[in-house]
């Protein structure tokens, strides 16, 4: 009887932790969703300023899901955003290729180097600062071979793309709500990988990689998917993108703009955290716009800020905000439970009694 009343249980317990682990998302897609109407839906310069917020926030969560989950420091968010838009434009009007077909190519490009990368940096046993060092390196290769075929990709000049649509342009709603459904599905995604079996390999991999392997986790394997997917993420990303904004530039995906501030608001919101990226996202498109004025104060900024997180914050500032506030408010304590009082027979003849037999 007690095993058959412990399964219900078990279950319920189960899908009370899948509705709490999906609840964040779906609180994200019902604000997502009437935020137009509420803010600035007849806005085409706010509009522009969120949909540049979802991108970066789009950007996050697949750097979040490498560097966060795996400690893999991909210093080439650019690039692999670059490889995702540009094989989309070459495709689409130079080849001719469907839309669709365009975008699917360059997130798979994206998706292949990623996992390259990844094997490379596993195979030699790279730490977190010679995997920078190296996608950083691919990433300055990368900038120059675009630069480089200016017959493909138009160098500084740029590369319009003919087959982006009007309604879905990144200062209308319609490219909003494109970036919004994007961001929304990459949580999914993400969240489903927290609770699989690969979830738990990726905290294993994070907080102890010799323990991980010492316990059984295949370290080569469960990084490449990290790798893997979250550049398949920022290919996807840097292909829609490309596709809504119409035109694409070196500048569109360079470093100081996209790794530099890709870094900062996923550090800011917390590196393995699933709204973490999102937050960060609103933080610094509010600050960006402060700064606008000032470029070289606003690159001071993230120079300095970047620094402090390394240093200071290396969970993250908000994770460690939070914890400061627990550490010094005082939780209530539960209130001891009332002791039994002993019966009559417990007091007068505390010896046990013999067993019947």
């Amino acid at each position: 009887m007690e095993t058959k009343t412990s399964l219900p249980r078990r279950g319920a317990v189960f899908a009370g932790n899948a509705g709490l682990a999906v609840l964040p998302i779906v609180a994200t897609a019902v604000t997502l969703a009437v935020l137009p109407r509420l803010w600035f839906e007849d806005s085409p310069y706010t509009t522009g300023l969120v949909v540049q917020a979802l991108v970066f926030a789009c950007y996050g969560v697949g750097f979040n899901l490498i560097f966060g989950s795996t400690n893999q420091l991909f210093l080439c968010v650019g690039a692999l955003a670059s490889v995702g838009g540009y094989g989309t434009a070459i495709l689409s009007d130079r080849a001719s290729w469907p839309i669709a077909a365009g975008i699917a190519a360059g997130t798979a490009s994206a998706a292949v180097i990623g996992a390259l990368l990844s094997w490379v940096a596993v195979r030699r046993s790279l730490d977190v600062i010679f995997t920078g060092i190296v996608t950083l390196v691919f990433s300055l290769a990368f900038a120059n071979l675009i630069l480089g075929r200016r017959d493909l990709t138009g160098g500084e000049t740029g590369l319009v793309l003919t087959a982006a649509a009007v309604d879905r342009a990144d200062d209308q709603v319609g490219g909003y709500y494109l970036f919004a459904g994007l961001l929304v599905a990459f949580l999914i995604v993400f969240r489903m990988l927290q609770l699989s079996h690969i979830g738990w390999a990726f905290r294993a991999l994070r907080d102890d990689e010799v323990a991980a392997e010492l316990a059984g986790v295949d370290v080569v394997r469960y990084r490449i998917y990290a790798a893997t997917v979250g550049s398949a993420m920022i290919g996807l990303t840097g292909a829609l993108y490309a596709y809504s904004a119409g035109f694409i530039s070196p500048a569109t995906y360079a470093f100081d703009h996209v790794d530099v501030r890709v870094l900062v608001l996923v550090a800011f919101g917390g590196l393995g955290t699933l709204l973490g990226p999102i937050i960060g996202a609103a933080v610094f498109a509010f600050l960006d716009e402060r700064l606008t004025t000032s470029l070289q104060l606003r690159e001071v900024f993230y120079g300095a800020f970047v620094i402090a997180i390394f240093l200071l914050f290396r969970r993250g500032v908000l994770h460690t905000l939070v914890a400061l506030v627990n550490r010094l408010v005082p939780r209530r304590r539960a209130a001891p439970e009332p002791a039994l009082r002993p019966s009559r027979d417990e007091a007068v003849s505390p010896e046990p009694r013999a067993p019947h037999r």
